[in-house]
């Protein structure tokens, strides 16, 4: 069966994965989880996406698990498949968040490397008012938060606004909902001048030196600077600023 609750999107470098399942507020059904994965791990194989920006139709970005489903099908990917790839992925994940954004939605969010959001979105950590707890996503929003307020918005279930959200890390920048598209784009744009070795390089960073002791941190990183700095985009990096032009993996119009 074809996929239709999510649209992958391929344009200058860009792959824009879609949540298009607005009548049901986007909530994390089979279909969505699947599509999700499929097109998450095909933009990730395409050597010409640069960027993956994840958003959504409708006024709800995602309402997190699908409490109507019932038992449809099981999935042949699971949310953890989805954060796992968002993680790992060697490219940058931008989060494009226009709207409302609760339970299993939250941790879609969290887990882009930066994520803008429109000011007019409610967050919410709302499992505990079902009876159950935002076990999986933890592992991808706690390292964003410090303990006071994770403890206070895991146990409370309560609803914060954006700018709150971005208060305490879970995401990267709040701006009026006519702004979400500039802003998004300006983020992409700074992005893609990056190399796609150093991107990769950067996340994984991000991911590993917190991991480790300071001993370990310092050796890998001397060794994986050194083999940035021999790399061939390296080379025509620095070439491309000597020579005031730009390089050659930023995509072109």
């Amino acid at each position: 069966m074809p996929d239709t609750a999510t649209t992958l999107t391929i344009d200058r470098g860009v792959a824009t994965i879609t949540l298009d399942r607005p009548d049901a507020r986007n909530a994390l059904s089979a279909d969505l989880v699947d599509g999700l994965a499929d097109h998450l791990e095909a933009a990730v194989a395409d050597d010409d996406v640069r960027v993956i920006v994840l958003t959504n139709a409708g006024t709800t970005f995602c309402a997190g698990a699908d409490l109507k489903a019932g038992a449809a099908r099981s999935p042949r990917h699971t949310l953890v498949d989805v954060l796992t790839t968002m993680l790992d992925s060697p490219k940058p994940v931008i989060g494009r968040i226009a709207g409302h954004c609760m339970g299993g939605g939250v941790g879609l969010a969290a887990a882009c490397d930066i994520s803008v959001i429109s000011d007019d979105a409610k967050v919410g950590f709302t499992e505990v008012r079902i009876g159950v707890a935002p076990a999986m996503i933890s592992v991808v929003c706690l390292p964003k938060m410090g303990r006071a307020d994770a403890a206070e918005l895991f146990l409370s279930g309560e609803r914060i606004t954006a700018a709150r959200a971005v208060e305490v890390g879970l995401l990267n920048r709040v701006v009026a909902r006519d702004e979400l598209d500039d802003a998004v784009a300006e983020v992409v744009g700074k992005v893609v001048a990056g190399g796609p070795l150093a991107l990769a390089a950067a996340k994984r960073l991000l991911r590993e030196v917190p991991e480790l002791d300071r001993d370990q941190a310092f050796a890998t990183t001397e060794v994986l600077s050194a083999e940035l700095f021999a790399s061939e985009e390296a080379a025509e990096g620095m070439a491309a600023f000597r020579e005031k032009r730009l390089a050659r993996w930023v995509p072109g119009d």
